[in-house]
Parts: C-alpha cells; sequence; structure tokens
C-alpha cells in the first residue's frame, strides 16, 4: 500500500511539473503572439507622460484611470474577452482574421496577460 501512495504521489508531481512547463509555455507562446500582433498599437512606449502609442493612448483616455490603458498590466481580460475584442475589432481597432491570430493564439495571448511575466512590464 505504501510503494502505491509513494507511486501515487510520484505521478502526480510528475503531472503537476509537466502542467507548469505546458503552462509556461503557453506564457511564453502568449508574449510573442503579444509582441507581434498586439504591442505595436497597445504596447507601453511612453513619450514624456504621454502614451506613444494610439491605441493605449485612447484606451487613457477612455478608461479615465479606471482600468490601466496599459494591456500587459490589465487582469480582466480572459480568452473569452479577447476573443469578442480580435475577432469583431472596437472602434478604430480591426477584427483580424483566424489565419491572423488563431484561437489558440488568443488563448496563449491571455495566459501571458493573465501571469506575472505581463505584469512585470
Amino acid at each position: 500500500m505504501k510503494r502505491v501512495l509513494i507511486g501515487l504521489a510520484a505521478a502526480l508531481a510528475l503531472g503537476s511539473g509537466a502542467a507548469r512547463a505546458q503552462d509556461a509555455a503557453q506564457v511564453q507562446r502568449g508574449q510573442q503572439v503579444f509582441t507581434a500582433w498586439c504591442a505595436p498599437c497597445h504596447g507601453g512606449k511612453r513619450v514624456g507622460n504621454r502614451w506613444a502609442l494610439p491605441a493605449t493612448a485612447s484606451l487613457e483616455v477612455k478608461y479615465k484611470g479606471e482600468k490601466p490603458a496599459l494591456l500587459e498590466q490589465r487582469t480582466d481580460l480572459p480568452a473569452g474577452a479577447l476573443k469578442l475584442f480580435i475577432r469583431g475589432g472596437s472602434q478604430s481597432m480591426p477584427a483580424f482574421r483566424k489565419v491572423e491570430v488563431s484561437d489558440p493564439d488568443i488563448d496563449a495571448i491571455a495566459a501571458y496577460l493573465q501571469s506575472t511575466s505581463a505584469k512585470g512590464r
């Protein structure tokens, strides 16, 4: 019985490690996709006291400090919300097709935005 429990604990530990590695890979992929498709308009570059990029500046005006303008500081953008904005566009933001940003890419972006690596930017 003791061997069974030790084996089960080891299997759970290995599975947990594999899940963490998969999560880390998902976050890394999300950062790459974000950098390629989102950051050109939603990046965090400032010039003086203003955001240099149009979408970030627009979100700063829209939210009036109630939410961060910088997407990488947001905690309220799960994959479902991102899919709505990415597929349908929003105001001056164009819609993106699945051949441009796939659904798995959007899931990866969401994982990145929910990660601590995004928050540290």
